[in-house]
């Protein structure tokens, strides 16, 4: 689902994603390699339109393993090894955004936040979330919030062992 259906559906992640990642301004993106291996790339990360995008340098490797599986998973960068904000993570498939009414909202949006916009060529993609995740450990406790289409938002608490 788009980024606006998954804010509406899931409104606890989606406000600490939103949050989060606008503070940080880059994520931590997983894509899937041509052999199969993961890749792990920093990629920017900006909100427009009523979706969650990134924007790529043409034919960079990780632009290449979206548009040929469009798989992908983001994860919210730790801010240190104690990581007191927790882990945001969203998992879906990635949308090859090519509407030029999209890619100018876009521009506009990335150059609002660092005075600058790309040129063509570039690469836009969307993020369709199909799950997300919370995860912050505390010094008693794990919080873990899982949320899918079928069973929707479930929060756990468990003692650390």
């Amino acid at each position: 689902m788009r980024w606006d259906e998954f804010t509406v559906a899931c409104p606890d992640v989606g406000k600490l994603a939103e949050e989060r990642f606008g503070r940080d301004q880059v994520v931590m993106l997983g894509t899937i390699r041509a052999d199969g291996r993961p890749r792990l790339s920093p990629c920017e990360v900006d909100f427009a339109a009523g979706r969650v995008l990134f924007g790529m340098m043409w034919r960079s490797p990780k632009a290449r393993d979206l548009l040929r599986d469009p798989r992908l998973t983001v994860h919210s960068v730790p801010s240190d090894k104690t990581n007191e904000g927790g882990d945001v993570k969203l998992y879906g498939a990635a949308v090859d955004e090519q509407d030029p009414e999209l890619r100018a909202e876009y521009c506009r949006v990335i150059q609002a936040r660092i005075g600058w916009q790309p040129t063509e060529p570039y690469h836009l993609f969307s993020l369709d979330v199909t799950e997300a995740a919370f995860v912050r450990f505390t010094v008693e406790f794990q919080h873990i919030w899982r949320w899918n289409p079928s069973g929707g938002l479930r929060k756990e608490q468990k003692p650390n062992k």
